[in-house]
């Protein structure tokens, strides 16, 4: 069966092999693949458990998992699962949809880089530009952690791997997912909503909610909801993977903290005690809807309702 002449970004997902059983079990196989990427991880782990002495449970608990190896060898095997992942869904989308691959990542007839580039400098030049004005502001909050050394082995790391992680994510929940789920309930709002939800609670179990508590979950989840929207305003996942890639590989290189999913031997290290106040909220009320505007005008984005929560009408399309 196929779908033709709709002109909006699910379109390419309902051509090829789109039965909803297909979705669930693909979501399903992709989220295996994913998982089973950590295994190289938890056997340096158990090797280590082994090698010193030390029960695995301790080793394996929130506040010990990232600081177990050395931060470049975690940070390499943690990104080794999302590679892993990416080729799970490549497979699912290629060859159990039988779809080209590009149909489940823009509505357009090739990725639009320019797209990638202009969100990816957007938040990018934003995360440096506030990090120089936080570190001036509180200078005893930071301490120079740069090395020549192991500084360029992280550099290598995540220029080649950040990007691949983030692609995944944004590829799965709103590429995959997203498409999965407008074809199944047949409207955008549930699609808009369910990866939007699930994107935020992926991430209940980094060591920040650890540290920080349950409210942190409003960020994950708000930045969901901003992914969600600039996906499905732009028709396609340029901006969000752009945003997604700067995010993560910035951070990693320009700062970290101890109690951060990305442990890494950045340039600048957090050691001041974390608190949730108004600033972990303020992308949430003030940052995202200023980048949404932002975009929506570059762009010209218009009929915000109907891209967002309104019906996605099959009729006779079907061939």
């Amino acid at each position: 069966m196929r779908i033709i002449n709709i002109p909006d970004f699910f379109k390419n997902g309902f051509n090829g092999f789109h039965e909803w059983w297909r979705y669930v079990a693909g979501a399903v196989i992709i989220f295996i693949i994913w998982q089973m990427g950590q295994i190289p991880l938890i056997g340096a782990i158990m090797y280590k458990s082994y090698q010193d002495g030390i029960e695995m449970q301790v080793l394996l608990s929130p506040d010990n998992i990232m600081t177990v190896l050395p931060q470049n060898l975690t940070f390499f095997l943690l990104l080794l699962s999302f590679v892993i992942g990416f080729l799970g869904i490549y497979f699912v989308v290629r060859f159990l949809h039988q779809q080209k691959i590009l149909s489940s990542l823009t509505s357009r007839s090739k990725f639009d880089w320019r797209r990638f580039l202009f969100a990816f400098t957007l938040i990018g030049i934003l995360i440096i530009l506030t990090t120089l004005i936080d570190y001036n502001v509180h200078p005893d909050h930071y301490q120079l952690n740069f090395d020549w050394s192991s500084f360029l082995i992280l550099a290598i790391i995540a220029i080649v791997m950040v990007p691949i992680q983030t692609t995944f994510e944004e590829w799965y929940f709103r590429g995959y997912l997203m498409q999965g789920l407008g074809y199944i309930f047949k409207n955008r709002a549930v699609p808009f909503i369910t990866t939007s939800l699930m994107f935020g609670l992926l991430h209940i179990a980094n060591p920040e909610v650890q540290k920080l508590g349950y409210i942190i979950m409003i960020n994950y989840v708000g930045v969901g909801f901003f992914l969600g929207i600039i996906t499905l305003m732009d028709e396609g996942l340029e901006l969000a993977a752009g945003f997604h890639a700067a995010n993560n590989l910035v951070t990693a290189l320009l700062v970290t903290a101890d109690w951060t999913a990305f442990n890494t031997p950045s340039i600048l290290k957090d050691v001041s005690e974390p608190e949730v106040t108004f600033d972990v909220l303020l992308p949430i009320f003030i940052l995202y809807p200023i980048l949404i505007l932002i975009m929506a005008k570059t762009y010209r984005w218009n009929n915000w309702s109907q891209k967002l929560f309104g019906k996605i009408n099959l009729n006779d399309d079907f061939k």
